[in-house]
């Protein structure tokens, strides 16, 4: 089959294309920057390199596929992250139509049941009602949790400090999911194009912050690792001088801890947790890949 994917070579997409291509199938990574051409041709793909917010651009990529995974990259550019969401969602639901793709598996998150939810929740919520008005297109829309990789991006405060943390509590649950697993649904989805209708699949574990400090500190030797709950003016501020612009800081960090804390972020991930697709990838394997990352340099 002919398979469009949007998401370049990211922690997603480089392994959905692998296993993918390892299946047969031709795919086609989208791509916003042309230095990526020759390492998507070396995973023996089909590089479409162009802007996913330039409808005439999707248009021609999404042309002549019979599947497409959807996802939207951060708006690091966009002057307003919701709206810049929605207008990518609105370009997708419009390609697939104009070119009569059959099967859709769209990327959107935990949260995405609130069509006002926090961060990015409330925009993924439109772009999955956008792509179920495709009358003759079936769609599965994948929701998983927090990243473990995002945990890379505490090492300097776990090396400077002796903590990690958020704005929540040590006791507070989040759902997590390692970006492979992820990668794993979707491309079981686009090989056997098994799901008809319009679908929704959990990916993701509960687990509090307490215990991700508990496990990764044992991981590298420090098992006196703390969760610090930090206030959202004090998160706001580290991460803005961590280089984070005060909209990005504020939608895909502190509005979702926010929502974990006042508890009505996970209803329905809880609702659907029994048909919620299982981590392959344990927090403690994911560790084990932080440990190493983190003993770089450290004598």
């Amino acid at each position: 089959m002919n398979i469009t994917l949007t998401g370049s070579l990211g922690n997603i997409s480089l392994p959905l294309a692998q296993q993918l291509i390892s299946k047969g199938h031709t795919v086609t990574v989208v791509s916003h920057s042309p230095e990526r051409a020759n390492a998507i041709t070396a995973i023996q793909a089909i590089p479409a390199i162009g802007s996913v917010d330039d409808p005439g651009f999707l248009r021609e990529a999404f042309k002549g596929a019979d599947a497409v995974y959807t996802m939207i990259p951060p708006g690091f550019q966009a002057t307003d992250i919701r709206q810049y969401m929605r207008s990518v969602g609105d370009g997708y639901a419009n390609a697939i139509a104009d070119n009569g793709v059959k099967y859709v598996v769209n990327l959107s998150s935990v949260g995405a049941h609130l069509p006002d939810g926090p961060g990015p929740a409330g925009a993924n919520h439109y772009v999955e009602a956008r792509l179920n008005e495709l009358t003759d297109t079936h769609v599965l829309h994948l929701r998983p949790g927090m990243f473990y990789t995002n945990f890379f991006g505490s090492i300097p405060m776990i090396k400077q400090q002796h903590i990690i943390g958020n704005n929540f509590d040590a006791g507070v649950n989040m759902v997590l999911t390692h970006p492979r697993d992820i990668a794993a649904v979707a491309a079981e989805a686009l090989d056997t194009l098994s799901f008809t209708g319009k679908h929704i699949r959990y990916i993701g574990h509960e687990i509090t912050g307490g215990e991700v400090a508990a496990v990764l500190g044992k991981a590298i030797g420090q098992p006196d690792l703390a969760w610090i709950g930090f206030s959202d003016n004090d998160l706001l501020y580290g991460m803005m001088q961590n280089g984070l612009t005060e909209q990005m800081a504020q939608v895909y960090v502190i509005e979702i801890g926010v929502a974990l804390r006042e508890g009505n972020l996970l209803d329905s991930y809880r609702e659907h947790r029994s048909s919620a697709a299982g981590s392959i990838h344990s927090f403690h394997h994911f560790a084990e890949e932080f440990a190493a990352v983190y003993l770089q340099g450290v004598e």
